[in-house]
């Protein structure tokens, strides 16, 4: 059927544009409705998801990056004469932290050395006069001895001779007696008895004089012992002096503090020039290597943790960045029985508030040192039991 003019420019014309805009609503529409309906599966899928998280996971909230602060105290007064140190300078095992006046304590050591010095050079000047003593008494007991076996060889033969001018001059005199002798005869062996006599008066006193050069010798032997008990006498002084010097060496060396290890310094509590009093505290140091997660978990949920469960630790610092980690102990005491109040309630008024049981997280692989510091925030999560 052929279509007229009219009907022709009613197709081409506005109405035309009219159902074209129509169908363009109508897809607007349903475009909209997918949208509608896709955002409703996404928030039905994460909700599902955040539901499933929180029935099969434990979010601790009260948790934080912890390290062994060490602070730092002298044992020793003095004037603080250098601190070449600032908070936050990272420094090695061994590096010069504080160094307190030594001068005294220096001054003393020396001291304290010289006269140990002086004890040993004592100790060598006895020991040398013991080596004398001992030789010169060997060398007079060798020639006492020798001296005494001599003249106790003469005094026999002094004493026969002696004897026999004895015998002589009795004979001589009876002979004279009987008119048979001579006067001059006599008078020989008279003369001959008196030196015989003198002879064995000798040898006795020669034997009498080795035996006072042996008991001299043995005097001698004697004060070899007075110089050994001397000697043993040095070693009681030598041990004190060493204990006073050992003493005032480490007063020496307490007045240098250095970096127990690689570490920071966090705090500095004194200036140069001040004086500071034993046990007064100096500075405040940590290892960033040696960091934990300290958390506090609630009692009712306690039985979700275990040592050596494993869990995953979140830093606000460092958002997106998850850190594996191992429960490492638990405190088997809730915090408020540390706190400095008691909790005791004799009243009756009782409010129950769940308490709360410290536990100490170790990160696993440890971090890289500095990238976790002390005091900041975290979240550890670990998996509900059933």
């Amino acid at each position: 059927m052929d279509i007229g003019p009219a009907e022709r420019s009613t197709r081409d014309g506005a109405p035309l544009k009219t159902l074209g805009k129509v169908g363009r609503v109508r897809l607007r529409h349903r475009v909209q409705l997918l949208g509608a309906a896709l955002a409703v599966l996404l928030a039905l899928g994460l909700g599902a998801r955040w539901l499933q998280f929180q029935f099969t996971h434990v979010v601790l909230d009260d948790a934080r990056v912890a390290s062994d602060m060490v602070i730092l105290a002298s044992r020793v007064p003095g004037w603080v004469q250098a601190l070449p140190v600032t908070a936050g300078d990272a420094l090695r095992q061994g590096d010069l932290l504080v160094q307190i006046d030594a001068r005294e304590a220096a001054l003393a050591v020396e001291e304290l050395n010289a006269r140990l010095a002086g004890i040993a050079a004592r100790r060598g000047e006895l020991q040398a006069r013991l080596i004398q003593v001992d030789r010169q008494s060997e060398s007079q007991h060798a020639a006492a001895m020798a001296k005494l076996d001599s003249a106790r060889t003469t005094l026999p033969a002094a004493e026969a001779e002696r004897d026999f001018a004895e015998a002589e001059l009795l004979r001589a005199e009876r002979l004279i007696q009987s008119g048979a002798g001579t006067r001059q005869r006599f008078e020989m062996l008279r003369a001959g008895l008196d030196s015989a006599r003198q002879r064995a008066i000798a040898a006795a006193a020669e034997i009498r004089n080795a035996e006072a050069l042996m008991a001299l010798a043995m005097a001698a032997r004697e004060e070899m012992q007075v110089i050994a008990r001397q000697l043993d006498s040095l070693g009681p002084q030598e041990r004190e002096l060493t204990a006073t010097r050992d003493r005032a060496a480490l007063d020496l060396a307490d007045r240098t503090i250095r970096m127990p290890f690689d570490g920071v310094v966090d705090r500095i509590f004194m200036d140069p020039g001040e004086y500071v009093l034993a046990g007064q505290r100096i500075i405040m140091v940590h290892s960033p290597a040696q960091i934990r997660i300290e958390a506090n978990v609630k009692e009712t949920d306690i039985r979700h943790f275990r040592p050596g469960a494993p869990v995953q630790v979140t830093v606000d610092a460092w958002p997106g960045q998850v850190f594996a980690g191992v429960v490492d102990r638990m405190v088997e005491a809730a915090t408020s029985e540390f706190a400095l109040l008691p909790s005791a309630n004799p009243s009756g008024n009782f409010t129950r508030i769940t308490q709360r049981l410290p536990l100490r997280v170790r990160l696993d692989p440890p971090p890289p040192p500095g990238l976790l510091r002390p005091g900041m925030l975290v979240r550890v999560t670990g998996e509900a039991r059933g």
